[in-house]
């Protein structure tokens, strides 16, 4: 019986934030691995301009490399396009028996908008993600009542923010691991 937990993203870039919650979920949901798997174009970020799909993949591979808990999927990135859950999930069925997919908390409140919510849940655990800061649940619906709520060890972090350090020069030493970082400077990502 293989047990795994998605983790879907843009994930540009991937961050200590990632990998430390990453590595919660699967403790405390006892998963055999969580499987990161980088959005083409995410269907709520279609206007955010991001890295390209290659950087952030091998971003997410050297950020890995060597945890064998942890693997990548370009299974997205591969399909091209805008990549929606209830595909990827109908793709991931095939491969494996138990599938938790990880969102964070704010995304269970716009769960009922993503195409179809009813078809994601029957294919998946929907575990959210909660913070010791997480606001109270603005409403309860089915898709809310259904989810699995965890307590994860997480460090705020965000991407956005990270961007923005890059392009004026700050540093993002203990953000990012450092074979991340080496390669954002590189590549020459977020300067411009």
């Amino acid at each position: 019986m293989s047990k795994v937990g998605i983790f879907g993203g843009t994930f540009d870039p991937i961050h200590l934030g990632h990998l430390i919650t990453a590595q919660s979920v699967r403790e405390i949901r006892k998963l055999e691995k969580i499987i990161f798997i980088p959005a083409f174009i995410s269907p709520h970020k279609s206007e955010v301009k991001t890295s390209s799909a290659e950087d952030r993949l091998n971003m997410i591979n050297i950020a890995i490399d060597g945890i064998d808990f942890f693997d990548c999927s370009d299974i997205e990135i591969k399909n091209g396009g805008i990549s929606y859950t209830i595909d990827t999930l109908k793709e991931l069925k095939e491969k494996y028996d138990e599938i938790e997919f990880i969102i964070g908390y704010d995304n269970i409140f716009q769960f009922h908008t993503w195409k179809d919510p009813d078809g994601i849940m029957k294919l998946a655990t929907i575990v959210v993600l909660k913070r010791k800061s997480s606001h109270p649940p603005e409403f309860k619906d089915k898709y809310y009542n259904q989810a699995v709520f965890v307590q994860t060890r997480g460090i705020e972090i965000s991407a956005t923010d990270l961007r923005e350090r890059v392009k004026n020069g700050m540093p993002i030493n203990f953000l990012v691991p450092p074979r991340v970082l080496e390669y954002i400077y590189n590549h020459k990502l977020y300067v411009d």
